[in-house]
C-alpha cells in the first residue's frame, strides 16, 4: 500500500470513530416517557434547558424526535386521523361520580422488575441505565410539548395523551377494571409520552379546547394521537373538542 493510500485508509477510519463517539442524531431522541412511579414525575427544580437541535419535526408537522411517529405506537397518518374523527359519536361529558386514578390500576409490572414507567422512559430517551430494579438513573429525554430537554427522570412525566379523567368522562366510567387497567398502560396505541413535568401538570385532565401544547410544532401529532386513542377505545369527544382537533388536524402538511 502506497503512503497516500495509508493516508487515505486512516482518514476513513477516523471519520468512522467519530461517527460512533458522536452517536446518530435521529437515534435516541425519538422516544418519551411515564411520570413517577406513582404517576406523577418529581417535583425537583425544573433544570430544563431549551433543545439546540431542531424542534420535533418541521413547525408545520410536528412531528420528530421526542413524540413524533417513530416514537409513538401506532400513530396514523394524517388523513386516517381525519377520517377517524369524523366518525367518533359527539356526546357532552359525562359526570365524574365514582372517578378515581385508582380505577385505572396504571404502571403495571411489565417484566424483568420494570413497570410500565420505566419501560416508556427507556423507550423514549436517548443513553438511559436503569439501576438493579429498573429505575432510570441517568439518560436524556426531549420533551414534544414544549420542546426542551432534561437530563433526569424526575424532570418529566410520561403523559396518559387522552387523560384517564377524560376518558371516564367520555365512556370509561362503563368499562371492565381491566379494559381500564389496559387503557392507562397501552404500550400499544399512541396514548404514553414521556413529556416535561411542567407540561403534564399544566394539562392536566384537559381536552384539546382547553389546553394545546406549548409548542405549536406539536399539533399535529398530538392532534392524530389524541384521535386515535378515542376511536380506537370506542370514547367520545364533546362539540368543541372536536372542532379543535379539527384545527390541529389542519396543521399536519399530508
Amino acid at each position: 500500500m502506497t503512503h497516500q493510500a495509508r493516508a487515505g485508509a486512516c482518514v476513513t477510519v477516523a471519520c468512522a470513530v467519530a461517527m460512533t463517539l458522536g452517536g446518530c442524531g435521529d437515534s435516541g431522541a425519538d422516544r418519551a416517557a411515564p411520570g413517577t412511579k406513582s404517576g406523577s414525575g418529581s417535583a425537583s427544580k425544573t433544570a430544563s434547558t431549551s433543545a439546540s437541535a431542531p424542534a420535533p419535526g418541521s413547525a408545520a408537522t410536528g412531528e420528530g424526535k421526542s413524540g413524533g411517529r417513530e416514537v409513538l405506537p401506532g400513530l396514523p397518518s394524517a388523513g386516517e386521523a381525519r377520517q377517524a374523527l369524523g366518525k367518533l359519536a359527539v356526546a357532552a361529558p359525562r359526570p365524574m361520580s365514582g372517578y378515581s386514578r385508582g380505577a385505572f390500576p396504571h404502571w403495571a409490572q411489565q417484566g424483568n422488575k420494570c413497570d410500565t414507567r420505566e419501560t416508556v422512559l427507556e423507550r423514549d430517551g436517548q443513553g438511559v441505565k436503569r439501576d438493579a430494579e429498573c429505575r432510570a438513573v441517568s439518560g436524556t429525554w426531549r420533551s414534544f410539548y414544549d420542546d426542551k430537554t432534561f437530563t433526569a427522570a424526575s424532570q418529566v412525566d410520561i403523559d396518559h395523551i387522552v387523560p384517564l379523567a377524560n376518558a371516564w368522562r367520555s365512556g370509561a366510567d362503563t368499562w371492565t377494571n381491566d379494559k381500564r387497567k389496559a387503557f392507562a398502560n397501552d404500550l400499544t396505541h399512541p396514548q404514553l409520552l414521556t413529556v416535561s413535568a411542567a407540561t403534564n401538570r399544566s394539562k392536566g385532565d384537559q381536552s384539546p379546547d382547553q389546553w394545546q401544547p406549548p409548542a405549536k410544532s406539536a399539533w399535529c401529532v398530538y392532534g392524530r394521537a389524541w384521535t386515535s386513542v378515542k376511536s380506537t377505545y370506542g370514547l367520545t369527544v364533546t362539540e368543541e373538542e372536536r372542532k379543535m382537533l379539527t384545527t390541529m388536524l389542519g396543521t399536519c402538511t399530508a
